[in-house]
């Protein structure tokens, strides 16, 4: 018996073969700089670690409701207006397992077999995955330095088509780190509303934005659908924990998919996430952005100075969207042959779409800055630079 069709059609994450090999490499006494890894490498805020180790000991690992424990989506709202200045009612906010489980409950509530969504290329793999899975369509649209990597109200009205459902963005985004400003965000919403179509925003790396606070795209409309997680700035990846704030009239919907795919997202993490948003926690998660930020601050130029063609400055996450093509025009064998020779991993761009990703690789300052400046060592005396 053979496999479904669309498992063929979903393609794995290409940096994972290059993790298994550092890891093997690693295995053999070699040391290895990653900066592949989209993941933060600071352990989970010890507030955090304290209220999950409290809830499990205090008995609290059954089943919450669909949507979430009620106290932590209040506490989401209160963030919401504390952080953002916007007004958010807790009933239209739904705790998922992390942001790819609001990410499935959304599309599955807004897309039929053969609809479309519009997303920008370069970008996340798992989003047209995702839509894959719902066997719909994804409608790549390739997006460059002149726009920040990210797609305009111009390019939603050209690439929509009658089979149209919604338009996803990503701000910031992965893999470029770019922000959408809040006029161009406002300027989609209301083309694809015209249009009849639906928006969803993947804000998942809000908090970690450098320069300026990022807008939620919240604070324009009722009517999208946004997306955040705490794995990233709340640095809790592994405890699989997120939400989608949804329009009022979806809320009903998307409880009643969330009983029937996962009943409800992890009762500790819950617990635990309660305690990301008291002051001492977000006072130590500030200090990790500055972190970031002062990785980037160095890594941007660095990687400059060896050749590196970056034509946007990144203002959020934690990635660089290199085009190495004064290098090579295989990025994925030139990431190979990095991670042989100077032993340095990065992300090819064969992960992140169609769109020239053999001219462009990922790097993520997910790790020390010691550690960074020891990569850039590396990189610059393989590539004759030092």
């Amino acid at each position: 018996m053979s496999e479904t069709r669309r498992i063929h059609d979903i393609q794995p994450f290409h940096v994972m073969a290059l993790l298994a090999r550092a890891r093997q490499l690693e295995a053999e006494g070699r040391d290895i700089v990653h900066m592949e890894i989209g993941e933060p490498d600071f352990p989970s805020p010890p507030q955090v670690v304290a209220a999950g180790l409290d809830a499990i000991k205090d008995g609290e690992v059954h089943y919450t409701p669909a949507s979430g424990l009620p106290v932590l989506r209040q506490a989401i709202a209160d963030f919401y207006a504390q952080h953002y200045a916007v007004t958010v009612s807790a009933d239209r906010i739904i705790v998922t397992p992390g942001a790819s489980g609001a990410l499935l409950l959304t599309l599955g509530v807004l897309l039929e077999r053969d609809q479309a969504v519009l997303m920008a290329d370069p970008g996340y793999p798992c989003n047209r995955n995702f839509v894959r899975f719902l066997e719909g369509r994804t409608t790549a649209v390739n997006v460059g330095a002149e726009s920040g990597y990210q797609l305009t109200a111009e390019q939603v009205k050209h690439h929509w088509q009658a089979e149209t459902r919604a338009v996803l963005l990503a701000s910031p985004s992965n893999p470029t780190g770019t922000l959408i400003d809040p006029d161009t965000m406002q300027g989609i919403i209301r083309q694809t509303q015209q249009l009849g179509g639906a928006v969803i925003v993947d804000e998942i790396y809000h908090g970690l934005v450098y320069g300026g606070q990022a807008k939620t795209a919240l604070a324009l409309s009722d009517e999208v659908f946004v997306i955040n997680s705490f794995s990233k700035y709340f640095g809790m990846t592994g405890w699989r924990l997120g939400w989608v704030v949804a329009p009022e009239a979806y809320v009903e919907s998307l409880d009643k998919l969330a009983q029937n795919l996962f009943l409800a997202a992890p009762t500790p993490a819950q617990y635990a996430a309660l305690a990301a948003f008291q002051p001492e926690t977000i006072a130590v998660l500030e200090q990790r952005r500055e972190a970031f930020q002062q990785r980037r601050d160095f890594l941007l130029p660095a990687l400059r100075q060896l050749g590196f063609k970056i034509p946007v400055e990144p203002q959020g996450a934690f990635y660089l969207y290199a085009d190495c093509s004064a290098f090579t025009d295989d990025s994925y064998a030139f990431a190979e042959e990095l991670l042989e020779q100077a032993g340095v991993a990065i992300t090819p761009g064969k992960d992140f779409g169609h769109n020239q990703p053999e001219k462009h690789l990922r790097f993520a300052y997910t790790t020390s800055m010691e550690r960074l400046q020891e990569g850039v060592a590396r990189l610059g005396k393989y590539l004759g630079k030092s």
